[in-house]
C-alpha cells in the first residue's frame, strides 16, 4: 500500500526525470545537426538536416512526399497550406520552405541561430518533426 506523500515523491522525481531527459534531447539534436560545434543551428544546418530527411522519407524516390509519407510530421491541414500547386504532395524546395518558416518562428530573437531553449518551445519542437 502506497501513502500519498510517497505517491507525490513518485510522481515529482518522474517529472523531474522527464525534464531532464526532455532537455538532453534537445541539446542532443543540437549536436546532432551541428557540425560546426557552435552550440546552434542556423537555418542552413536545419535545411541540411530537413533535406537529408526528405530523402529518407521519400522510398518511391518520386521526389516528391504525400500525406502518408510526411504522417506525424505535418496535419492535413499544414499540408494543405504548405502545397501551392494543391496536388497532395510536396516537393523538396515546398518541404524545406515548412522548415524555413518553422526556423523563423522558433527564432524570436531573430538572430539567425536557434539555441537548446529556442527548440524547446512549441515551435522549436514543430521544426524538429521536421529534421528527424
Amino acid at each position: 500500500m502506497t501513502s500519498r506523500p510517497l505517491a507525490g515523491l513518485v510522481l515529482a522525481a518522474a517529472m523531474t526525470l522527464s525534464g531532464a531527459a526532455f532537455a538532453a534531447s534537445h541539446d542532443n539534436s543540437i549536436k546532432m545537426f551541428d557540425p560546426d560545434n557552435d552550440g546552434t543551428l542556423d537555418l542552413s544546418e536545419v535545411k541540411n538536416a530537413a533535406s537529408a530527411l526528405f530523402d529518407k522519407l521519400d522510398p518511391d524516390k518520386d521526389g516528391t512526399l504525400d500525406a502518408r509519407e510526411l504522417r506525424g510530421r505535418l496535419s492535413k491541414k499544414e499540408l494543405a497550406a504548405a502545397d501551392p500547386d494543391h496536388d497532395g504532395t510536396l516537393t523538396k524546395d515546398e518541404y524545406l520552405a515548412v522548415v524555413e518558416q518553422r526556423f523563423n518562428a522558433a527564432n524570436p530573437d531573430n538572430d539567425g541561430t536557434l539555441d537548446a531553449k529556442e527548440l524547446k518551445s512549441h515551435a522549436g519542437r514543430a521544426l524538429l518533426r521536421l529534421m528527424k
